[in-house]
């Protein structure tokens, strides 16, 4: 990318930081300690209820099951200010300026940074090598300070501590959403070892922001505009996209060890609809937008275009992408950068939202009288309610590694099978119906889906185990996937480990609750022999095929979901038994074979665009702007070929571009 340099003016307003020579090292620094637990003070809330210190701890591990209203008196729930997009959609709009009533959880451990149990700020500029001093915790006031003692708000809003308690506000909010009942139902692992991501609110000067595992860290960086400086720190958008790259990671890892274009653009769909629903939940913004576009999802503008301020200041437009497209696969099929490609899910999934919205206008209420005459306000709530739980709850079912568009697709009806069987509404149908028109299932797929069938099914296992015993510890559930290889379509003689284990406490419409789902993946690798000048100088190296699948079950052992990607080799054991089982080995293998073919062909591809390099880096960090799009690593003869490390917010620059510029391929644009 070709970075603008600052003016005097800005360079001024950003107290002179220089041009990048690195990102900021997040790893590098020190995160800060939360301190020994502090008892808060016996003050009463505004709405007068008074408990003391002892009694809010006791609430506070029990917050989870209590009301929202009555954690809100309570103080369990403290406000805190952040711009409800970003400052340029305040401009326009004063009415979408600031939003106070940002509720994070209060925490007993909550510190200096900020600092919480799962985010720790650290605001150190890898231009100029400078820590900016933290947002103070005021346990009395229960309130951050700026470096002039006193609470951080919108009057101080060109402060680097409000940069910094913003986008901790917003990160807050933002794990709540996947962690809540309505979605994963669940805590939400980070991808590295280790509790807390890093944020970085002003990582250097640059167009971007991104997701960077290594250094366990999400970057925000600045650079300048018509208007001024532009923070990307500040935009609920890009804040929101960038944490869903870091939860997806955090809850399949493996999907960053792969060449497959199409996960590279499920990531980045991820993200766009994470910034999506996240600004449907906050419920003020999100009844100014159903009043301002008259209950019409596709008139909200502002709900479907993506980090306006960066796109206004960058390319002179209103956003930087937008949802509101008719992308189909077919009009995708050259694109070698993932932004593009993940219009086309990130455009069906709003399609959804707006078809949700439509069948709950057209249908009933429970007594019996027509909702035409709703309000755009419930329209809405129950539209941004019912896709929390479409559009994430599905992640579960996904398989381990190697995600396509079909596999969300098929997990997103699958889920709404599972969680409505009857489907008054029709709605598996109209998910159906959006994935067929924009290609992302065939036909095929379709006369499948509609098929005669049951809700589930038992496993035929040779070894049965109880449910309780698989799900009891990994070494428990690898016993049990051993046993069973023949009927798992797991290789006699590969060996295999357990990737994941968990249970999960999901609930849908009306706050019901869902059965209890027992969620386990496994993997295994093939190695894959790169033949052939196409693989340049890779060429007679070898590379892995991850090969498992997802398997969840309910807590009477049956099950929901199974979801595989299976390899190339046949069972190459004693067969127990043939027929049907024979018959699913033959397809597993065929698909396994296409999956090999496939990879091949990517991996050529990549490396033919130059869109394949080595992590660069230097003593002060990882060099953002010059990371490749994919990265390999290498071990004697083997190489892993894997996303970068920054899993970025910019688009990719287009060849043509790329021709009149001289700049790499890879590098990063907008």
């Amino acid at each position: 990318m070709a970075r603008k340099k600052p003016t005097a003016k800005s360079a001024r307003a950003t107290k002179e930081r220089k041009k990048p020579a690195a990102a900021a090292p997040a790893a590098a620094v020190a995160v800060p300690a939360a301190p020994a637990p502090a008892k808060a003070p016996n003050r009463p809330s505004v709405k007068g209820v008074n408990i003391s210190p002892d009694s809010r701890l006791k609430l506070y591990a029990q917050a989870r099951y209590l009301p929202k209203a009555f954690k809100d008196d309570a103080r369990l729930a403290i406000p805190f200010t952040t711009y409800f997009q970003d400052p340029f959609v305040a401009k326009m709009d004063p009415k979408k300026a600031f939003d106070e009533q940002v509720l994070v959880a209060w925490e007993p451990g909550l510190a200096d940074g900020p600092t919480s149990s799962r985010f720790a700020v650290v605001d150190y500029n890898g231009d100029t090598g400078t820590l900016e001093p933290p947002a103070v915790w005021d346990f009395q006031g229960e309130a951050f300070l700026g470096t002039d003692g006193k609470p951080v708000d919108k009057l101080s809003a060109g402060s680097p501590q409000f940069h910094q308690v913003s986008v901790w506000a917003l990160l807050q909010c933002a794990l709540d959403f996947f962690e809540d009942a309505s979605a994963l139902g669940r805590r939400i692992p980070w991808a590295f070892e280790g509790n807390r991501l890093i944020v970085v609110p002003h990582a250097g000067y640059g167009e971007n922001a991104y997701y960077d595992r290594a250094s366990k860290s999400l970057q925000f960086y600045y650079f300048d505009g018509d208007e001024g400086t532009v923070y990307t720190c500040l935009s609920a958008d890009i804040v929101h996209h960038e944490f869903g790259h870091a939860v997806l990671d955090g809850i399949r890892p493996l999907f960053n060890e792969t060449i497959s274009l199409q996960t590279a653009a499920f990531h980045e769909s991820i993200g766009d609809i994470t910034a999506i629903l996240l600004t449907l939940k906050n419920k003020k913004l999100r009844q100014q937008l159903a009043a301002a576009s008259g209950g019409k999802f596709d008139k909200a503008t502002t709900l479907s275009s993506l980090a306006e301020e960066f796109g206004n200041a960058v390319d002179g437009r209103p956003y930087l992408r937008t949802a509101l497209n008719k992308d189909k696969m077919s009009d995708v099929a050259n694109e070698t950068g993932p932004h593009r490609l993940s219009g086309v899910l990130t455009g069906a999934m709003f399609k959804v939202l707006i078809e949700i919205g439509e069948i709950y206008k057209r249908t009933e209420d429970p007594s019996g009288e027509p909702r035409e005459a709703a309000s755009n306000k419930e329209v809405f709530w129950q539209a941004a309610d019912r896709m929390q739980r479409t559009a994430i709850q599905p992640l579960d079912l996904l398989p381990p590694a190697d995600v396509t568009f079909r596999d969300y697709a098929l997990a997103v009806c699958r889920s709404q099978e599972l969680s409505d069987p009857l489907d008054p509404e029709r709605y598996r149908d109209m998910l159906i119906d959006v994935f067929l028109g924009r290609e992302i299932l065939t036909p095929e797929d379709v006369e499948t889906l509609k098929a005669p069938h049951y809700l589930y099914d038992r496993l035929r296992l040779t070894v049965p185990h109880s449910i309780d015993d698989i799900s009891r510890s990994r070494a428990s559930a690898y016993r049990f996937l051993d046993d069973n290889r023949e009927d798992l379509l797991i290789p006699a003689k590969r060996d295999f480990f357990v990737a994941d284990l968990y249970d999960v406490k999901k609930r849908f419409r009306q706050n019901l609750p869902l059965p209890r789902q027992i969620v386990l993946q496994y993997v295994w690798r093939e190695e894959i022999l790169l033949e052939g000048t196409r693989f340049g100088r890779y060429e007679g190296r070898t590379t892995t095929m991850i090969c498992g699948g997802t398997l969840v079950f309910n807590e009477n052992g049956n099950v929901l979901s199974w979801m595989t990607k299976p390899g190339s080799e046949a069972y190459g054991g004693k067969w127990h038994s043939a027929g049907a089982k024979a018959e699913a080995w033959k397809a597993a293998v065929a698909d396994g074979q296409a999956r090999r073919r496939a990879i091949l062909d990517q991996i050529a591809a990549q490396i033919a665009s130059g869109r394949v390099g080595a992590v660069l880096g230097s003593p002060r960090g990882l060099m953002a702007p010059m990371m490749p799009p994919m990265t390999v690593e290498e071990d004697g003869d083997v190489v892993r070929f894997q996303l970068s490390p920054h899993l970025h917010l910019s688009e990719d620059k287009h060849l043509a571009d790329e021709a009149e510029t001289g700049e790499r391929q890879w590098q990063i644009s907008c």
